[in-house]
């Protein structure tokens, strides 16, 4: 009668253990998915954002075609995007965009001292800002699961594969080169 009791605890203990961790793992993939559609929330506004700032310069660099085309693309590229790393190879290619764009400002005084440029500029700023913690927030959900996944138990009993990060832009990971 013993035997059967501790059998039947041992039984639970691991019933309770393996439902637990489950339960953890479903935990860290529903916040990991949900901190990647905060990105792509982010990423719209940001769009939507370019594509406004995209119209005022316009009006002051229509010889500038090539540069506003690349928006274009890589807004494109993004609403087309059906894995994370199309989402994010989009978002480089908007980010090398913008700096063009802002570039182009510095060539364009009138457009440099316009108030809608200006005010695009600041918001743009901010979502940007936002980007960088929801990416840094996608990224440490994504390091918690696949710590959790690979760790024994998990390892053995689930299968599961790793999940990818949400890379930055090669110019950002690249440390500046300073000459004099």
């Amino acid at each position: 009668m013993s035997i059967l009791r501790g059998l039947i605890i041992i039984i639970a203990v691991c019933a309770i253990i393996y439902v637990t961790l489950y339960n953890k793992i479903i935990h860290l993939k529903t916040t990991r998915d949900s901190s990647l559609s905060d990105i792509d929330v982010q990423m719209k506004m940001r769009f939507d954002l370019v594509d406004n700032l995209v119209s005022t310069v316009k009006g002051y660099a229509t010889h500038e075609k090539s540069t506003l085309d690349d928006v274009i693309k890589a807004r494109n590229s993004f609403w087309t995007a059906t894995n994370m790393k199309e989402k994010a190879d989009a978002n480089n290619v908007l980010t090398g965009a913008l700096k063009s764009i802002f570039a182009l400002s510095e060539s364009y005084p009138d457009l440099k001292a316009n108030q809608n440029f200006i005010q695009l500029q600041t918001e743009l700023s901010d979502i940007e800002n936002k980007i960088a913690a929801a990416r840094r927030f996608f990224n440490a959900t994504t390091k918690e699961y696949n710590t959790v996944i690979q760790q024994f138990p998990a390892n053995i009993l689930f299968h599961k594969t790793p999940e990818t990060f949400f890379e930055g832009e090669e110019e950002i990971k690249k440390a500046p080169k300073v000459e004099f």
